[in-house]
């Protein structure tokens, strides 16, 4: 690669190589650049209103009807299959109808919502913003010698 030091080291080597000509050599070199549009990254928070559930202990009264119903139905249906008649059933459906009702009417512990709190929710999101940069593109030597102009682009 070729560096600024190494054109200027020429032209100040033909300028002196050159004293017959008694002929000042002048040389410059010129940087050039360019604009570029680079996406710089950055982080914010997004955030909204949700609702939360709030959740509770409670104690849940059993329901003896509903649970008879469900037995008998189960019941009937063991009883029908176990059998193959409808006196097998008939038997199946009181016996169901008991074990539920029995066991249907104990109350129920369990976790429910009681109900809702307001709160903010926030998420870290990244979004990119345009940013304008110069930046060094190449560079150029230019001199004069004998009356003729030379120019060479190079990279530093």
């Amino acid at each position: 690669m070729i560096t600024k030091a190494t054109y200027v080291c020429a032209a100040l080597t033909i300028a002196i190589a050159s004293p017959a000509f008694a002929e000042t050599v002048n040389a410059k070199i010129e940087d050039r650049y360019e604009v570029r549009y680079i996406d710089v990254p950055y982080t914010t928070q997004d955030c909204v209103m949700v609702d939360k559930p709030i959740y509770g202990n409670s104690l849940k009264e059993g329901n003896a009807a509903e649970g008879a119903l469900l037995g008998m139905l189960l019941g009937g249906l063991a009883g029908k299959g176990v059998t193959g008649d409808d006196g097998g059933a008939a038997a199946g459906a009181v016996i169901g109808g008991i074990i539920g009702a029995d066991r249907a009417s104990k109350p129920r512990r369990g976790r429910h919502i009681i109900g809702y709190e307001t709160v903010r929710d926030c998420t870290k999101v990244t979004r990119y913003k345009q940013e304008k940069q110069t930046v060094y593109d190449y560079s150029i030597i230019s001199w004069t010698q004998n009356g003729t102009t030379y120019s060479e682009t190079f990279k530093k």
